[in-house]
């Protein structure tokens, strides 16, 4: 079996996890000025509940802990409300229009959206029809604790500092985060194997992506039918 406490290294780049839409509403309330603010809430992150995730290693658990948002919220890390992680700024922490809370349930988010924004409109449509319905956020993990086995990943603190949370519609989803690494990722942490782990992770792989032995092609219709005449002669 591959030595699973190479899982023990901390990532460095930037993490996407996403969950299903959570107490998510968009209501619109009088300004004050004779027009509408919209105003957004939800969860971005529920806390203490476990989700499969994998690797290059395989599968594994893993669980952000209640507390890994309270040093980066008490430093007013500076995060940005999007959609899909990228685009325009819709609201956010720095500028007063997004706050950010954890709760007993997760990191919770409210933004208040321009609704002349033309980006804002598309996505209140977009929620009105279903067509989004997961958020997610990008942040790095600062400190993490393994199980003895790593088999499971507990995230006890992140940085959102000019990381984000955002309205997805395919989320980032946690099974394919693994498959981030690139090539000189997969490199590096072949290299700290030995050479019989090497061994066991190639024959696994070569095992997967073999082609299935063909059938041999059995005999043609002509020669079927030329046989039975040779037989009725």
């Amino acid at each position: 079996m591959p030595d699973l406490s190479v899982r023990a290294e901390r990532p460095t780049d930037l993490q996407h996890r996403a969950v299903p839409f959570r107490d998510v509403e968009l209501r619109a309330k009088a300004d004050g000025s004779g027009g509408d603010a919209l105003t957004f809430t939800g969860y971005a992150c529920i806390t203490d509940v476990g989700y499969e995730m994998s690797d290059w290693l395989g599968p594994f658990t893993e669980v952000v802990r209640a507390g890994a948002f309270t040093k980066t919220l008490a430093e007013s890390a500076d995060v940005p409300f999007l959609v899909n992680h990228a685009g325009l700024t819709l609201a956010r922490t720095k500028s007063g229009t997004m706050r950010l809370a954890e709760d007993d349930t997760g990191l919770h988010t409210e933004a208040d959206l321009d609704p002349a924004s033309p980006h804002v409109q598309a996505l209140r449509s977009a929620m009105d029809r279903g067509d989004v319905d997961e958020m997610s956020f990008g942040f790095w993990i600062t400190r993490q604790q393994w199980s003895p086995d790593f088999d499971q990943r507990d995230i006890l603190e992140v940085s959102l500092n000019k990381g984000d949370v955002s309205i997805v519609n395919f989320g980032a989803n946690p099974n394919t985060a693994g498959a981030t690494l690139n090539s000189r990722d997969v490199s590096a942490q072949l290299h700290r194997l030995t050479p019989d782990e090497r061994r066991e992770v190639f024959d696994r792989l070569a095992t997967e992506f073999t082609p299935a032995p063909q059938e041999p092609a059995g005999p043609s219709l002509g020669l079927l039918e030329a046989r039975a005449r040779a037989l009725a002669l």
